[in-house]
Parts: C-alpha cells; sequence; structure tokens
C-alpha cells in the first residue's frame, strides 16, 4: 500500500469516526430534550405519547389528592382553559400549594393521566416559570351577581 493510500484511508477513518460521534451526540441530546407543553395543547393531542415531556400551569383549587399510608398525590394542572390530572408518588416541593404555578416532568399514559416523575413549583409570590407564565389563559369574566 503507498503512503498516498495510507493517509486517504486515515483521513476517512477521521471523518468516519467524527461523523459517528456527532451523530451518537445529536441522538444523546434529542433523547435528553424536555418539551413544554401547557393543558390546552396536551387535551389537543399535541404532545407525544410516547416520551418524557414537561407540562405546567395552576394546581387546581380542591384537586390536591394524598393517598393515606404512601407518597402518592394526584392533582389536576390547569391553564384556565383546559385542565389534565397529574400523578406524582414522591415529596412535593415546599411551597406546592393549590393555585400555585407548577411544571411537572414526565410522560403521558393511554389513559390521559399525565405520570410526573418531577414537580418544581414557583419560587417565591412574585415569580411564576415563564414557561407557565406564557401559556396561561385569563380566567373567563364572571357576571356580577344581581
Amino acid at each position: 500500500m503507498t503512503p498516498r493510500r495510507k493517509r486517504l484511508f486515515g483521513v476517512l477513518a477521521i471523518i468516519a469516526g467524527v461523523s459517528a460521534a456527532t451523530a451518537l451526540a445529536i441522538l444523546a441530546f434529542e433523547d435528553n430534550l424536555l418539551y413544554f407543553y401547557n393543558p390546552t395543547q396536551v387535551m389537543a393531542g399535541q404532545a407525544p405519547v410516547d416520551r418524557k415531556f414537561r407540562v405546567g400551569g395552576l394546581v387546581t383549587a380542591g384537586s390536591v389528592q394524598r393517598s393515606e399510608g404512601s407518597l402518592e398525590v394526584r392533582f389536576i394542572v390547569t391553564d384556565n382553559q383546559q385542565s389534565i390530572p397529574v400523578r406524582y408518588s414522591g415529596l412535593l416541593p415546599d411551597l406546592f400549594r393549590e393555585g400555585q404555578g407548577v411544571i411537572a416532568h414526565g410522560r403521558l399514559t393511554e389513559s390521559g393521566d399525565f405520570v410526573a416523575d418531577e414537580v418544581l413549583a414557583k419560587h417565591d409570590e412574585n415569580y411564576m416559570p415563564p414557561e407557565v407564565a406564557g401559556s396561561l389563559h385569563p380566567m373567563p369574566a364572571t357576571e356580577p351577581a344581581g
């Protein structure tokens, strides 16, 4: 084999190695990417059923249900237009409460429930995660009683 041919094979091997490494990095990045959806988008079928994503909104008042003797909790997240039931097993953040802005990471089940692996809550009274704030729809106006 001539030296010129050896260099050509060396360059081709380097290009193939860099290409393979780049392809693996892109696949790993794509698998770890978590897209954000609000409950309206989830209920419209825009969220993936086969992969993890984030859902956010406000915890609906009166919706938090804790299972006796376990860390299982169920609650409903709303964007004031649509709502989605969320199941979570674990310790909730100290600032988690009804009416609070939250983001949950997890998967959508075939039954339409969102099973969360992690739940995040806002950290003070003036802050709401930007994704949640941008996805909330205004509350419908109520007619004054009279």
